[in-house]
């Protein structure tokens, strides 16, 4: 198994991390995106989207961050990260997309325009950082787990990485204890690798 890695890239790191969680032997393949190598053309045959990360096993290429982990999670993790009832997946669909959008926009792209220096409306996308703080925050105050009670889920790595890095996007992550407290118990998981920079 090989992926297509950017260190910096919170996406990249979810995926890095679950690999690490579950204990899966991984390659990782840095790609240089400050000289634009997820534009060229080997690059692009395996993710015509031109983004990392990008997952090869046995053979077949995988793009998107959300798509991975529920790949990995149904081919080599036990079924405690992703299981199998309607409901549960559904709950974990519904925070997938959350990462996707609320988070990508909010604090992600927040942590973008300071960190790497991109151009972009930069009280917008705190605005909406906040906004998905308190939403979570709030969320996680009757909750262990974003989805259940008793275990960590696919859902809690993809949501977590953007929320624990919101500070280089220039939010107080301070008064979010139910969040702080979340954050320290995907720290304390067996496998935990540090987020990027730290």
């Amino acid at each position: 198994m090989q992926l297509h890695d950017f260190h910096l890239s919170g996406n990249c790191y979810k995926v890095r991390l679950f690999i690490s969680l579950i204990g899966s032997p991984c390659e990782l393949l840095p790609v240089d995106l400050m000289a634009g190598a997820h534009k060229q053309p080997p690059f692009l045959a395996l993710n015509p989207r031109g983004q990392v990360p990008v997952l090869v096993d046995d053979g077949e290429s995988l793009g998107d961050s959300q798509a991975i982990l529920v790949y990995l999670a149904r081919r080599h993790a036990d079924t405690t990260w992703y299981p199998l009832d309607a409901l549960t997946q559904g709950q974990i669909a519904n925070w997938l997309s959350f990462a996707a959008n609320e988070v990508h926009h909010g604090p992600a792209l927040a942590r973008v325009g300071l960190k790497f220096g991109r151009t972009i409306d930069l009280a917008a996308a705190q605005e909406r950082g906040r906004r998905v703080l308190e939403l979570v925050d709030s969320h996680l105050q009757s909750k262990t787990w974003l989805v259940g009670s008793e275990h960590p889920s696919i859902a809690d790595v993809a949501v977590y990485p953007y929320l624990a890095m919101a500070n280089e996007g220039g939010l107080d992550l301070t008064p979010y204890a139910q969040l702080n407290a979340w954050f320290a118990r995907i720290r304390a998981l067996p496998g935990y690798l540090e987020l990027p920079g730290r």
